[in-house]
């Protein structure tokens, strides 16, 4: 029956389970999932709130169905550990208010590489004070306001603390106002949701390292344990070079990189960066000429660029003389079907290659014999004849593929002469001293890129897909990155701005409600750079595997080798 009624004072939080809470208007989100999970093993940070993200700190002025979001999820650790950052950043300043401080790079064991500049590095003494008063606002669980200011007045307040890249960064926006996120007299803006108080924050540890610190934090997997430091010696090496090159190019952020394209020097970033790419190239060509293997396996996770690396390899190999020859390892997926048969979903596990087969290829190869090799077809999801290949005497090979690290791949009694090189986007410029923008984002964006371009999937379809990807990485591939001879970092540092325009409009077409939301992430990752259209990147760029245009993909270096087609 219907009646005249009033205004409520109460309104209901619906949570995944059924469970519907009620409280007075107004009331903040964080004490409905907190009455809702009393004691919680891992932590909520967020929540979706009607599918919206939500920090913990808003108030609930209607009945909404809100789903907790725990440190286990993606988007979880995101917030923690942004979080995170932003408190060490805030006890830096107070204790250390001349110290610039710079939140680098990550580290494979979970946590951020730091380092101070505009004076000597932490002591073990001042790193112990730091930790003790970083513990100190998380045992008070001191709040982490936010205030919504003028950007004009974000950008004065950012620079007076001498965050200048980031105010000039929001200068440039045309947002008429910016969340500020406050500690004590502490102010910035980690372009993103942060939780309500240090409270939350209750996982972590600082550890010296180098010339810096680790700020070490639990994976999402283990949200309660923070792994042992280990040291990741030929990751650093990386990091170190990839440094000299942003000295080199004088690029240190997102800001000085879209100050290039304003000032008309963006054409010389991409020839030295992609000169870079070459010499880096060429001297992992003449670490292999001086080894004299017989197969050389290249591995990196998806969107790395391993096969244009490769074939650039192979070229810098024949310039010393060599007979290379690459052979990509996804020819030598089971078919669908068969795979199907076993109960394997996907080929990021090394279940789904046939390692038999690949096995008696490479010793008759190695043997002189003629093989005739797989193709798979994606398409169709069928292995057909490919290749008859018989190589000289001296011929070296190249395996290029997801898991060519995987100590199962060849047979323990396989010739010992390997040498093996580790690719991906290892590094990536930041935001700014206090901002990172994850490599994994880096691949993703690539993804969707060439998912578009070349295989006939949207962004919805690669994001749905992006999940498995992620499992079968850290399952087949992370774990044996450390077994490389060589590393070789992917990542051009005008990538984002040639990206950008490519895949701002594939992210925008995302409906799917779940899917939605780490779009949006993306596309606010992405509008930080000035887009490019980058006309001048060259053929044989990484960044042409993704973007098309290039020269490499119909390349096989076979002047060298008796190699005839067989049509299956």
């Amino acid at each position: 029956m219907i009646r005249p009624g009033k205004p409520r004072d109460t309104v209901q939080a619906i949570f995944p389970d059924g469970r519907i809470l009620e409280g007075p208007v107004g009331t903040r989100l964080g004490e409905f999932v907190a009455a809702a999970y009393p004691d919680p093993v891992v932590p909520a940070v967020a929540a979706l709130v009607d599918g919206e993200l939500w920090e913990l700190s808003e108030p609930l002025r209607r009945d909404a169905e809100v789903r907790p979001i725990f440190l286990t999820d993606s988007e979880g650790i995101r917030i923690y550990t942004r979080s995170l950052s932003f408190l060490l950043a805030a006890a830096a300043a107070e204790l250390f208010p001349q110290a610039r401080l710079i939140i680098d790079h990550s580290v494979p064991f979970g946590g951020y590489y730091c380092r101070v500049a505009g004076r000597p590095p932490f002591s073990p003494e001042e790193l112990a004070r730091l930790e003790a008063r970083m513990r100190a606002w998380v045992e008070e669980d001191r709040p982490i306001e936010k205030e919504v200011v003028p950007a004009a007045e974000a950008a004065r307040l950012l620079e007076a603390q001498g965050l200048r890249a980031k105010a000039q960064l929001l200068a440039s926006w045309n947002a008429a106002a910016i969340p500020l996120y406050r500690l004590g007299s502490f102010r910035d803006y980690l372009f993103g949701p942060m939780v309500p108080s240090a409270g939350h924050l209750r996982y972590f540890r600082l550890h010296p390292y180098h010339d810096g610190f680790i700020l070490q934090f639990p994976r999402r997997e283990r949200p309660t344990e923070l792994a042992p430091v280990e040291d990741y010696h030929a990751l650093w090496q990386v990091f170190e070079e990839y440094g000299r090159w942003l000295e080199l190019l004088g690029v240190h952020d997102v800001p000085a990189m879209n100050e290039t394209i304003r000032t008309g020097r963006i054409t010389e970033i991409i020839l030295v960066s992609e000169a870079l790419h070459e010499q880096r190239i060429a001297q992992i060509a003449q670490a292999i000429a001086e080894r004299s293997p017989k197969i050389v396996l290249i591995a990196g996770p998806s969107s790395s660029g391993k096969t244009t690396f490769t074939k650039r390899l192979a070229i810098q190999l024949l310039a010393l003389g060599l007979r290379p020859y690459p052979i990509s390892l996804d020819d030598y997926f089971l078919p669908r079907e068969e795979m199907a048969r076993r109960g394997l979903t996907d080929f990021d596990d090394i279940s789904a290659v046939d390692l038999p087969l690949f096995h008696r290829q490479m010793e008759a190869l190695l043997a002189g014999k003629s093989v005739t090799l797989p193709s798979f077809d994606f398409p169709s999801g069928k292995r057909k004849e490919g290749l008859t290949l018989k190589l000289h005497a001296d011929a070296l090979l190249l395996v290029e593929g997801l898991h060519c690290l995987n100590p199962a791949l060849l047979p323990q009694d396989f010739p010992a002469q390997t040498f093996r090189i580790y690719v991906s986007a290892l590094t990536q410029l930041n935001v700014d001293d206090h901002v990172r923008i994850s490599t994994t984002d880096t691949r993703l964006v690539r993804r969707i890129v060439r998912d578009a371009a070349f295989r006939g999937y949207d962004a919805e379809k690669t994001l749905s897909l992006w999940g498995n990807v992620r499992r079968g990485e850290k399952r087949f591939i992370f774990p044996f990155q450390s077994r490389a001879d060589v590393m070789f970092n992917s990542a051009l540092v005008y990538e984002w701005n040639v990206l950008r325009s490519r895949a701002e409009p594939l992210l925008l077409q995302v409906r799917h409600p779940r899917l939605r939301l780490e779009a949006e992430r993306l596309l606010g990752v992405l509008r930080l750079f000035t887009p490019y259209p980058g006309e001048e990147v060259p053929a044989t760029s990484i960044l042409r595997e993704f973007i098309g245009g290039g020269i490499l993909a119909g390349y096989y270096p076979s002047p060298f080798e008796r190699a005839t087609w067989r049509r299956g």
